[in-house]
């Protein structure tokens, strides 16, 4: 099973609380697990993905309309279905309205920069939504587990996060983040599908394997991620992803339900005539026709 989240939150620093995080002993309810429900059919998946996308759309005409700036990062596990999320948020939107963000490693000039440079000058202007698949929130996980950075230049990073974060939301930039979280069994239950299925090889890397075998120490650098950076003003979602069918419903519902957008009017449309040939033929050219081989 899933190692428990009840107990990932130590003593928290009263300059972060004085940023609007609560005492863990405030909130019990939010760290109650939902109970597990049996799997989805996917007629019935299908479905109400189709609702929800419907609802994507409007929001995305909502964002284009008010010129709102969204920043949606996801976080968590390796295979716990954050690229599946992400696929459904962009089958029926424009790329040019929802943008996904997926950084490869930094380059060498890249290393020399502000840490979070990088990241922030990819964030949104007026009219979109930035997707971060996997942000600066790197430093907190595998930076740190891999000995990709210091002890110190985590902490650091974990120490001032809150604070540059307060700052973009005071900015007027909504800021929503996610975390998946899978057990155990499911996450070497995916893995070894994709060893074994060559559509899904191009997924695996050697930090999934690393990731697969430092469960524990991937655990213990969550942990205190949470504690440190989840704030009133941009908390952390915990999305349970053993389930993917229900976990994409439940994180897109959610996503829907933090953004107060409306349903604007549309201007009717009515399919124009086509315009007369006036004396078009068409050629006789050779084309170059893809066999029908299906």
């Amino acid at each position: 099973m899933v190692d428990t989240l009840q107990h990932a939150r130590p003593a928290l620093r009263d300059d972060v609380r004085r940023r609007g995080k609560p005492r863990a002993d405030d909130v019990p309810q939010r760290h109650h697990r939902p109970s597990v429900s049996p799997p989805l059919k996917r007629k019935a998946y299908e479905k109400q993905m189709a609702k929800l996308q419907v609802e994507l759309v409007r929001l995305q005409e909502w964002i284009k309309h008010t010129g709102a700036k969204v920043v949606v990062v996801f976080e968590g596990r390796d295979a716990a279905g954050k690229g599946g999320v992400i696929k459904r948020l962009m089958e029926r939107t424009s790329p040019r309205v929802f943008r996904v963000v997926a950084l490869p490693a930094p380059s060498e000039r890249e290393r020399t920069q502000l840490y979070i440079q990088r990241y922030i000058e990819r964030f949104p202007a007026a009219g979109e939504m930035v997707i971060f698949d996997r942000s600066w929130y790197n430093r907190a996980g595998v930076e740190r587990v891999m000995g990709f950075c210091t002890e110190e230049q985590c902490e650091k990073f974990l120490a001032v996060c809150p604070e540059l974060e307060h700052n973009v939301v005071e900015s007027g930039i909504m800021l929503i983040k996610y975390w998946f979280e899978v057990s155990q069994e499911e996450q070497t239950r995916r893995f070894t599908e994709r060893i074994n299925d060559p559509r899904k090889t191009w997924k695996l890397s050697p930090m999934d394997m690393e990731s697969h075998r430092r469960w524990y120490d991937f655990s213990r650098a969550r942990d205190a991620m949470l504690a440190a950076t989840d704030t009133d003003f941009a908390p952390w979602h915990v999305v349970l992803a053993d389930d993917k069918r229900r976990a994409r419903l439940n994180c897109i519902a959610h996503l829907l339900s933090l953004i107060p957008y409306e349903k604007l009017p549309a201007e009717p449309v009515k399919l124009p005539k086509r315009q007369k040939p006036r004396g078009y033929a068409a050629p006789r050219y050779p084309y170059r026709f893809v066999p029908a081989r299906y």
